[in-house]
C-alpha cells in the first residue's frame, strides 16, 4: 500500500472484473484520486465487493470508488441491486401526489446509497438537475421536471435519502443540459439563452447546494456562447464567476469525462483539454475508455508539475455510515410500481 499518497485530480476507468498490473500502475500514481465504474466491471456483488475492497487497498487515503446508479436508463449495476425508477417517474409521481413523490424521491436515494454502500462504494453522480425538455433526448427521462422549483424538491429528497445511505449527492450537468437537442457524448451542444434567462430557469436548483447535503457537481460539456466561447466544463467564466462565485459553490466540481466528444470537438488534445479543466477551476477531471489518452493526461500534467491544491473537498466525498433506522425493505416496497 502507498501511503500519506494525497489523492489526485484525475478519477480514471479500468478494464475488467479484477485490477490487472497495468490497473495498479495507474491508480497508484499520484495524479489518480479515483476510479469511475461501469457494467463491464460487474459480474455479481461478491466479485464487486472484492474489487472495489481492491482498489481501497492500494492506496492511504483511499481512492474514492464511483459510479452511475441515478436510476432509469442509467444504472450500471443491475443484476442484485433494486431497479431504480428514473427521475421523471418520481417527477410524474409527485405531480399526482406531492406527499408520495416526495417520499418516494427519498426511498430512491436511500436504496441507491444504500446498496452501493453495502459493497463500499463511494459515490453515485446523482442527482441530476438539468430541466426536462421533451426536445433533449439525452437528458429526457433523466430530468425530475420541467419546473426549477419541483427539481429543487424532488433532487433535494434524493440526496437526503442518499446522506441517510452514507453517500453526499452530487449534482449534474452544471450549468444544464436539458436545454439543448445535441448529445455532447457525441458533439458540442450549444445553448444559446443568456446568463439572466439561465439564472431565471436551470440555475436555479443549483443554489445553496452545500447546505442541502451536495458536496459535488458535474459540469456539463455544453457550450453558451452568450455567455462564454467554451464550454462550461473549460470555462473559468462559468466555474470561478459563477458556481464558486454567485452560487458560492464550495464542494468538489467534477469535469465530464474529457473523452467525450463534446470535449474533443472544444479542443483536440487531450493532454490540453484536462490541463484547461483544471485550470479552469475543475477539482477532478475524469478520463474514461482509453488508457492511452490517460497515460498521455497523466505525462501532461507531470510536465507541469500538477499537484491537486483541493485535497481536503476530495475527502466530504468518502463513503459514510448507513443510517440502519430506515426500513430499506419498505423504500423498496415504494419504489416497485415506478421503476422504468
Amino acid at each position: 500500500m502507498a501511503n500519506n499518497l494525497p489523492l489526485g485530480p484525475l478519477m480514471v476507468d479500468i478494464g475488467g472484473h479484477e485490477l490487472a498490473p497495468e490497473d495498479i500502475d495507474c491508480l497508484c500514481h499520484p495524479l489518480v484520486g479515483g476510479v469511475i465504474l461501469f457494467s463491464r466491471n460487474f459480474h455479481d456483488q461478491f466479485q464487486l465487493t472484492e474489487l472495489v475492497a481492491s482498489i481501497h487497498a492500494l492506496r492511504s487515503p483511499r481512492l474514492l470508488v464511483a459510479v452511475d446508479q441515478e436510476g432509469g436508463r442509467v444504472q450500471r449495476l443491475l443484476d442484485g441491486f433494486t431497479r431504480l425508477p428514473s427521475a421523471r417517474s418520481l417527477g410524474c409521481c409527485y405531480e399526482e401526489d406531492k406527499v408520495m413523490g416526495k417520499f418516494a424521491a427519498l426511498a430512491a436515494g436511500y436504496v441507491m446509497a444504500s446498496e452501493l454502500r453495502t459493497i463500499d462504494i463511494d459515490i453515485s453522480f446523482a442527482p441530476v438537475l438539468d430541466l426536462f425538455n421533451p426536445l433533449s433526448s439525452v437528458i429526457g427521462s433523466r430530468a425530475f421536471s420541467s419546473d426549477p422549483g419541483v427539481v429543487g424538491v424532488l433532487a433535494d429528497q434524493v440526496v437526503r435519502g442518499m446522506n441517510l445511505g452514507g453517500m453526499c449527492g452530487v449534482a449534474k450537468h452544471f450549468p444544464g443540459h436539458g436545454g439543448v437537442v445535441g448529445d455532447s457524448h457525441t458533439e458540442l451542444p450549444s445553448d444559446p439563452r443568456s446568463l439572466k434567462a439561465l439564472q431565471a430557469a436551470d440555475l436555479v436548483p443549483y443554489e445553496s447546494l452545500l447546505p442541502r447535503g451536495y458536496a459535488g457537481v458535474m459540469v456539463a460539456h455544453v457550450v453558451f456562447p452568450a455567455v462564454d466561447g467554451n464550454p462550461a466544463s473549460l470555462s473559468g467564466r462559468w466555474l470561478a464567476q459563477e458556481l464558486r462565485g454567485r452560487l458560492d459553490f464550495d464542494g468538489v466540481i467534477f469535469c465530464d469525462d474529457i473523452m467525450m466528444g463534446g470535449a474533443v470537438a472544444a479542443l483536440h488534445s487531450v493532454g490540453s483539454r484536462a490541463q484547461l479543466a483544471l485550470s479552469s477551476g475543475c477539482d477532478v477531471v475524469l478520463v474514461c475508455n482509453d488508457r492511452l489518452a490517460t497515460n498521455e493526461v497523466i505525462r501532461t500534467l507531470e510536465s507541469q508539475a500538477w499537484v491537486n491544491p483541493q485535497v481536503d473537498r476530495l475527502s466530504r466525498l468518502a463513503g459514510g455510515a448507513i443510517d440502519q433506522t430506515v426500513d430499506v425493505d419498505e423504500c423498496r416496497m415504494r419504489l416497485a410500481g415506478l421503476a422504468d
